[in-house]
């Protein structure tokens, strides 16, 4: 296949998720915006609690904070398990059952942990090999900006490969190394259309960008309402559909080898 057909396949699959996930969000768009106003709703009250606790007790503000982010967590694992049974197209859904358990949850953070760890590790692999360009010639500064920009893009293609590991978790109970050697199999093949997605959505934020800068307030007020209440939802609906439809495409092992699925 040609580059110029992968990349008509790549977004004729691209146009068919973000077609489904536009009619799944129109059936039931109260209750998916709802699920995701709670979350802007608990991220903003996190951030003025921490604020105000801070300024009276340091073990107060850090417990909170700890709170608020097992509860944003908490609720966008809920929203991802809420539409995945829309998804399915199961006939009764009671909103309490899609609420993740405590296990779930460990695993989920146990995983962004590990998710940390090996991008701190990236970065420190990367900078040391850039190190010896020095004794090249090459400026420090200039040495340093080139390590963090390659280490950058290093560690977004590794975010990108492993960012499906919740739905392993929510759906398989799968343990979190598990769940992200999956996600890195389930994206081998599928890098292409997951940038193109990211792309869709980051075109409608700069918009918002432009106009905003650009001196046009209604334009960026009416974009800003846009992403508040529509593209907000769509992009959770959209990442689900994404990950329905890299599975039923899905080819691999229960517990695929890291090693050969990197490219």
């Amino acid at each position: 296949m040609s580059m110029i057909q992968f990349l008509k396949a790549s977004t004729f699959a691209v146009n068919e998720v973000i077609s489904r996930s536009w009619d799944l969000l129109k059936s039931h768009y109260f209750s998916i915006a709802g699920l995701c106003f709670l979350l802007f709703l608990t991220s903003n009250t996190s951030g003025i609690l921490a604020f105000y606790f801070s300024e009276v007790n340091t073990f107060l503000s850090v417990f909170m904070a700890l709170l608020f982010v097992v509860l944003y967590f908490g609720t966008q694992l809920t929203l991802f398990k809420y539409i995945l049974a829309l998804a399915d197209k199961k006939e009764r859904i009671n909103l309490i059952d899609t609420i993740p358990s405590a296990k779930e949850l460990r695993y989920f953070f146990w995983g962004m942990l590990t998710i940390a760890l090996f991008a701190l590790l990236f970065y420190l692999v990367i900078s040391v090999l850039a190190f010896p360009l020095v004794y090249t010639g090459i400026d420090v500064s200039l040495m340093v900006s080139i390590a963090r920009m390659v280490a950058a893009i290093v560690v977004f293609a590794f975010l990108l490969r492993v960012a499906f590991y919740p739905f392993f978790i929510i759906e398989q109970q799968a343990q979190p190394f598990r769940a992200l050697r999956l996600s890195f199999a389930l994206t081998r093949g599928n890098v292409t259309r997951l940038l193109l997605i990211l792309a869709f959505f980051a075109i409608l934020h700069l918009l918002y960008v432009y106009f905003n800068y650009a001196g046009y307030p209604m334009v960026s007020t009416v974009l800003s309402l846009v992403n508040s209440f529509l593209v907000g939802p769509l992009s959770s609906v959209v990442v689900s559909m994404a990950y329905r439809s890299m599975m039923a495409d899905y080819r691999g092992g229960d517990d695929p080898e890291v090693m050969k699925h990197i490219l």
